[in-house]
């Protein structure tokens, strides 16, 4: 489903990411651990067509997104790859069920469907009696699930998680985890985490550890 081919990346004088190479399948659950610098949050930036490598290709299903231009890698992403991250960046002033249905609000989805679909997923959550509530009004675990669900709305090939276990305890960590696992199963989306989190390995179909830019196999 996804090939990275050669992917190099430099903050000035600082090469980040040094040739990176690696496929993903189609409704694999793959973890990437490594030390804080590794390259790893700048590798899943370029995944996600968050930012541009200074060279390589990221492949979606043999569609080159690199070459897409702005509106079209907008348009792309937005249908394509969902985004849980370690801080939830949910809208304060906004409710959990107005959280979710943004991006399909993005994608001109209509209010009714959007809403529905918001509903479903936040039922599937387990966050039916949290719809009206506000971020300040949630726990941290109830937080990120409506992240997650957010991610989900628009029904994406792919789920990029960046740390997103990092602010929770270990009880909200294990539930974060199997929700993501019943995400793929239920979904059968394809799933890529970044974490310093060992436990999440227990979910994953594959581990990979990033080191000083490369990815050891």
């Amino acid at each position: 489903m996804i090939v990275a081919k050669n992917i190099v990346k430099s903050f000035g004088d600082l090469q980040v990411l040094k040739g990176i190479d690696l496929k993903i399948e189609e409704g694999e659950i793959v973890c990437i651990i490594g030390e804080s610098g590794a390259g790893k949050t700048t590798f899943l930036q370029i995944l996600g067509t968050l930012d541009r490598p200074d060279s390589g290709e990221i492949l979606f299903n043999n569609v080159n997104a690199m070459n897409l231009k702005e509106k079209q890698l907008s348009k792309f992403r937005n249908q394509n790859i969902g985004f849980v991250f370690q801080f939830h960046h949910l809208l304060p002033e906004f409710t959990a069920l107005e959280n979710v249905c943004i991006p399909g609000f993005i994608a001109n989805r209509s209010k009714s469907v959007t809403e529905k679909k918001a509903k479903d997923i936040l039922h599937f959550f387990k966050l039916d009696d949290r719809l009206d509530h506000k971020p300040s009004e949630l726990s941290g675990g109830e937080q990120q699930r409506v992240a997650v669900a957010r991610a989900l709305i628009n029904q994406p090939k792919l789920i990029l998680a960046d740390e997103p276990s990092g602010n929770l305890d270990s009880r909200n960590k294990k539930e974060l985890h199997q929700l993501l696992l019943r995400t793929r199963n239920e979904f059968n989306q394809t799933i890529v985490i970044v974490t310093h989190d060992r436990l999440v390995e227990k979910i994953s179909d594959r581990i990979l550890t990033m080191k000083d830019g490369i990815i050891l196999h």
